[in-house]
């Protein structure tokens, strides 16, 4: 049975810019880099950069960071200084900010949780919504 996450892996062009990009930029913590990847983290979640020739999807496929609020705003003040291309404004419950990496990959810093999402969906269901 799957317990969690184990780690995500992005593929990456340039190792250096996004090292630049999750390090400096986002905040998360480099353990080791190397000729080809490196690993970081971001609070207990295990991320890979490993070179390659990344082809992300453009589609609503994204992976989503947790982040507070306050934190949230400076960020936010940071990633438009920087040219951080958003690719999505924010439509659901909770405080999000949608950005690009160097590479395209589509990212979401977003202040809530499963929980939050949950109370909102009680208020204001999808269409055909079930509960389980």
């Amino acid at each position: 049975m799957i317990t969690g996450i184990n780690h995500i892996t992005f593929s990456v062009r340039d190792l250096s810019s996004s090292i630049e990009f999750y390090r400096d930029l986002l905040g998360m913590k480099l353990h080791v880099a190397w000729d080809a990847g490196a690993y970081l983290t971001a609070g207990d979640i295990w991320i890979c950069l490993s070179g390659g020739m990344p082809k992300p999807a453009n589609d609503y496929t994204h992976v989503a960071f947790s982040i507070g609020e306050s934190e949230l705003t400076e960020l936010r003040a940071r990633l438009k200084k920087a040219g951080i291309e958003e690719w999505k404004q924010n439509t659901s419950e909770g405080n999000s900010v949608y950005l690009l990496d160097p590479n395209g990959h589509r990212i979401e810093l977003h202040c809530g949780t499963l929980a939050t999402r949950l109370a909102e969906l009680e208020k204001s269901p999808y269409k055909g919504l079930v509960w389980y």
